[in-house]
Order: C-alpha cells, then sequence, then structure tokens
C-alpha cells in the first residue's frame, strides 16, 4: 500500500531534477573525455580507409557516422564539405549501407572526408554509442572524444552547440 505513492514520489522527482539540468535536450556520452573507441577496419572501394592511428595525428578531428539512405546525412553533406576546404580534418564512418552506393554518393556529392570506415552491420557504431546516423564527434589530437553531437549539422542547434565546441578544441590544439 506504502509502495506505490513511494515509487511515483520517487519518479516524479528523477523527472523533475531531468527537466532543470544544465542542457535538459542533449544526450550525454559515456565516451567524452575518453579515448575514442576502435574504428572499424573495413573501407569503401577506392577510397581512402581510416585507422585509429588518424585519431591520434596530434590535430583536431570530426568524425562523422552517415549512411546515404539517410535524409539528413545528405541535408549536413555540404557543410562537412566547407568544414573540409576550411581545413577541417574529417573522417567518416559509414554505416549500415551498400558500399556501391556509398562511392557513388561520395563521387557525386564530394568527398569531404580524409578516410572512411564501414560498418555494414552496425556492430562498431554500438561501441561509439551511436544510436542513429547522423552523429558526430569531436576528437582532440591524442584520440580523447571530446564532444558528441546527435543529429545533422545544419540550423541553430549546430551553430549554437556543435560550432562552439569545435572553435573550443581547435583553439586549444593550437
Amino acid at each position: 500500500m506504502v509502495l506505490p505513492p513511494v515509487l511515483f514520489a520517487g519518479l516524479a522527482g528523477l523527472f523533475y531534477a531531468g527537466m532543470y539540468r544544465e542542457n535538459p535536450g542533449e544526450l550525454q556520452s559515456v565516451f567524452v573525455g575518453r579515448p575514442a573507441p576502435v574504428l572499424p577496419t573495413t573501407t569503401l572501394p577506392g577510397i581512402p580507409g581510416l585507422t585509429d592511428a588518424d585519431l591520434r595525428t596530434g590535430e583536431v578531428t570530426v568524425v562523422n557516422f552517415w549512411a546515404t539512405w539517410c535524409p539528413p546525412c545528405r541535408a549536413e553533406h555540404p557543410v562537412l564539405k566547407k568544414m573540409a576546404e576550411d581545413g577541417v580534418r574529417v573522417a567518416g564512418v559509414n554505416i549500415m549501407d551498400d558500399d556501391a552506393k556509398a562511392v557513388e554518393y561520395l563521387a557525386e556529392e564530394g568527398n569531404p572526408f580524409i578516410g572512411v570506415a564501414t560498418d555494414p552491420n552496425g556492430r562498431n557504431r554500438v561501441e561509439w554509442g551511436v544510436t542513429a546516423p547522423p552523429e558526430t564527434f569531436i576528437v582532440g589530437g591524442d584520440g580523447t572524444v571530446l564532444f558528441r553531437f546527435v543529429g545533422p549539422l545544419v540550423g541553430t542547434d549546430y551553430e549554437t552547440r556543435f560550432l562552439p565546441e569545435l572553435k573550443k578544441a581547435l583553439a586549444d590544439a593550437g
């Protein structure tokens, strides 16, 4: 008889505390502040691959999880190309996709990536905590995950949350 009201009060307390967190809409990543998880070893035909050493070059790297079947991934592609043009190291992980379609897409739309790893079965994305593409990580030059961004790199959320973190990471590295 006492248990239901106690459970309800506890749950209500958790919800109340959650509403007043610093960033209630932000998904936290257990990897922030830790070494980046292992990257898949598979690659796209004719496109440079991506290795764990690529995340530990001393330079900040943006790691983008994407797929050709993902409309938000297509929407953010021009932003990734602009980042690469501006000198930001952008690495790609193509997930749960057809290799031929991914190669064709990059040939048609442009390839902003220094290298692309593939995760055809979606196993490695789980190691990174990726729920669905697109998701993007900022990785420090020593391979430490600095920031996780869920969703496409477009709009005000991108401008107010991702860009300041990228600028901070680049300034700290330089």
